[in-house]
């Protein structure tokens, strides 16, 4: 059986790199094998998973230094069909990639947001007056550079590589302890062999909604945890799309939904929430692991 994997595209992405090396684990624990297949945007990459065009997505969902990807949050919260199966974390480190001869000559530069407001202190010092694009994805503008000498993306220097481009500047996120979460997703729990929800897990996240906005309605739910132990080790809100002031809640726990101490909770828990959605159970992988 040969899975097919989507990712943010095109070839050279970040997502394509974590992609990879889940490629390279998934071989050498399972004998799988896979191909990849990118998409223009991390939610056609999740939707592809739950049509049926793939068996799983490698999204981002968290980098160390800007934070959440909204969008893979948002795209789970709606695509009820979807589980995370393993968390890798990927280093970051990004490059300047441009024809251009110096950098005195370059005028615009492409990349994706998350990419953008990483190297923002460096822009801000080193091309302080050039236009800033955000784009799909950190490699959608590299195939323009060779026709545009005074354009440049931030991407890896891998993709530079694959695109055989010259980089001007290597290493130039703001903060060199940066990393990007990315989550494994499939379609249900567990239809194939390539799963592991037999084996024990480490993290568990969820997302709930609650019934109405009123005092300590947040708090009830996160009593729940305290009072069992089960820490909390990330807790964020975003807006549930229905009306200004209403919020979804995403919580990372680091426990494993099937234990009888998280069943206890998980039970507890829909009495106080108006929608509540496991999103996964599942380890978390650092790429040095598989490399």
């Amino acid at each position: 059986m040969t899975l097919l994997i989507a990712h943010l595209g095109p070839p050279g992405t970040y997502a394509e790199q974590a992609a990879v090396f889940y490629v390279n684990w998934l071989t050498k624990s399972t004998g799988f094998e896979a191909t990849l297949s990118p998409y223009p945007t991390i939610s056609q990459s999740l939707h592809a998973v739950a049509d049926g065009k793939a068996h799983l997505a490698v999204v981002p969902v968290e980098n160390s230094i800007e934070g959440s990807v909204t969008t893979t949050l948002d795209t789970l919260w709606q695509l009820d069909s979807l589980r995370i199966q393993l968390a890798l974390v990927l280093p970051i480190v990004h490059t300047l990639i441009s024809c251009a001869s110096s950098l005195d000559k370059i005028k615009t530069v492409y990349s994706h947001p998350q990419a953008l407001a990483q190297c923002q202190g460096w822009l801000e010092r080193f091309l302080p007056t050039v236009q800033i694009i955000p784009s799909n994805s950190t490699t959608e503008a590299l195939q323009r550079l060779e026709q545009e000498t005074t354009t440049a993306a931030i991407a890896s220097s891998r993709a530079a590589q694959l695109y055989n481009l010259p980089i001007l500047a290597s290493g130039i996120n703001d903060y060199p302890e940066n990393f990007t979460r990315f989550w494994v997703v499939s379609q249900g729990e567990a239809n194939a062999g390539y799963q592991t929800s037999k084996v024990p897990t480490s993290h568990t996240s969820l997302a709930f909604s609650m019934p109405a906005n009123t005092p300590g309605a947040l708090l009830k739910p996160l009593q729940i945890f305290a009072q069992l132990g089960i820490n909390l080790s990330r807790i964020e809100s975003r807006p549930t799309k229905r009306s200004l002031g209403e919020y979804l809640f995403f919580m990372d726990l680091e426990a494993d939904a099937k234990e009888a101490q998280m069943q206890s909770a998980l039970a507890e828990l829909t009495i106080h929430t108006e929608i509540l959605k496991i999103l996964g159970a599942y380890n978390v992988l650092p790429i040095s692991a598989v490399t």
